[in-house]
């Protein structure tokens, strides 16, 4: 029998945590994520069966929206990313609560999550993407390209979440470090 041990995207038992200055980049492994397409002619009903879900309306354009347990950001016409606390059935509720209106599948394993808090966030991420992050407000998610890495750019009151390609996840972390290092 294998002797099998979880393991962070960044190699570890546990989350990584670097502080620079007045700035912390945190690994946020346990959050589960699932891409939510609304099929052709099913539009309307599967941001109703979402709105149901998430117990507010589905986001729109380049919004994000936190729901009582699940939250939910806009990326593409008619396409969400839904994440949670982890929970490894994330993506057999949301295919269930949309009812055949919508195309699901497990993004879990596909992305690495880090979340930036404290001072210092726009001076980083000047150097990192073409973002207005400083014009940015809470409750808005972007695609945008960082370290030639697509992106998400999630905009909160008092931090920033950035999901990345998790096969990526040592570059990406690089550039937020080395980042960090540099404007702060």
């Amino acid at each position: 029998m294998h002797d099998l041990a979880p393991l962070t995207a960044l190699g570890a038992t546990a989350p990584r945590e670097d502080t620079i200055g007045p700035l912390a980049i945190t690994e946020a492994p346990d959050w589960a994520l699932a891409s939510v397409a609304a099929r052709l002619e099913q539009e309307r009903a599967c941001a109703d069966a979402l709105a149901g879900l998430l117990g507010c309306p589905a986001p729109c354009i380049a919004q994000h929206v936190q729901g009582a347990e699940l939250g939910a950001f806009w990326i593409g016409a008619h396409i969400w990313l839904i994440e949670a606390p982890y929970t490894p059935d994330l993506a057999q509720r949301v295919k269930a609560a949309c009812e055949g209106s919508a195309s699901v599948t497990d993004q879990t394993d596909a992305w690495v999550r880090f979340d930036l808090t404290g001072g210092g966030i726009v001076a980083v991420m000047e150097r990192l993407s073409n973002l207005d992050i400083a014009q940015m407000q809470p409750g808005q998610a972007r695609r945008s390209v960082i370290e030639h890495l697509g992106c998400y750019v999630i905009r909160h009151a008092e931090r920033l979440t950035i999901y990345g390609p998790r096969a990526s996840a040592q570059s990406l972390h690089h550039a937020l470090l080395t980042a960090a290092k540099s404007a702060l």
